[in-house]
Order: structure tokens, then sequence, then C-alpha cells
């Protein structure tokens, strides 16, 4: 009788994973992560172009 031991094995197949239930804490969290995400995406293309990361404004000296 022959065997698979030489030939190439199949990859195991990965469970399928469960709906969770998310609660308002969750949903709330995961916002906020999407949310800070977004803003780290937009100040590093505003770093590629070279542009000022912080617009506060033109920021003046004390001297008159």
């Amino acid at each position: 009788m022959s065997s698979r031991q030489g030939g190439k094995l199949k990859p195991l197949k990965a469970p399928k994973k469960k709906e969770q239930d998310y609660d308002d804490e969750d949903l709330a969290f995961k916002k906020k992560q999407m949310e800070d995400a977004k803003k780290l995406k937009d100040m590093q293309n505003q770093a590629k172009k070279g542009g000022p990361l912080i617009t506060g404004g033109i920021k003046k000296s004390g001297k008159k």
C-alpha cells in the first residue's frame, strides 16, 4: 500500500471565525481606533507633501 508520505501535503483548513456580539463600549472603541488611524494617515500624507504639520496659523514673536 502506498502512503502520502512523499507527496505535497495539503494545508489544514482554518476554523471559521465566530461572529462576535459587540456592545456599545466595543463599538465606541473601534470607532475611536478608526478615527485615530485616519488622522495618522492624513498627517503622514501631509508630511510627505512637506507642508506644516500643525496648522495653527502664523506664529508671532513677542517683539513689536
